[in-house]
């Protein structure tokens, strides 16, 4: 469960099925629509939801290659949990930000210490 969970649960996944469950979509399209995101992380994040059959991706034997990538059936099951998440979001992201920021301010609030590699 937990690999499905940080698949699905992971920004750019997220991202990507947004603007899939909108339409088909080619690479190019999906980069300049989601901000921030680099070819890379692009690629290994449809390959990732195309293994996990939550996306198809479908090549054209034209000149050049065009490629498009579409949410399957199980995919488009996502939408509906992801639109409340965001929906979530979006009434309580003053209240978590406020939150946030009471908690930063206050004197104990340390920053925790980060764990060393294992050599």
């Amino acid at each position: 469960m937990a690999d499905i969970l940080n698949r699905i649960g992971d920004k750019w996944s997220v991202m990507v099925v947004g603007f899939l469950a909108r339409r088909t979509m080619r690479f190019n399209e999906l980069r300049n629509g989601i901000g921030g995101i680099s070819q890379r992380m692009l690629t290994l994040t449809l390959r990732n939801l195309e293994r996990d059959g939550l996306v198809t991706r479908t090549v054209y034997p034209e000149i050049p290659p065009r490629v498009e990538y579409a949410l399957t059936d199980l995919g488009r099951t996502l939408t509906e949990p992801l639109d409340a998440l965001w929906n979530w979001a979006a009434t309580h992201q003053h209240e978590v930000k406020a939150a946030r920021e009471a908690y930063d301010g206050r004197g104990d609030a340390l920053p925790r210490p980060r764990l060393e590699a294992a050599e």
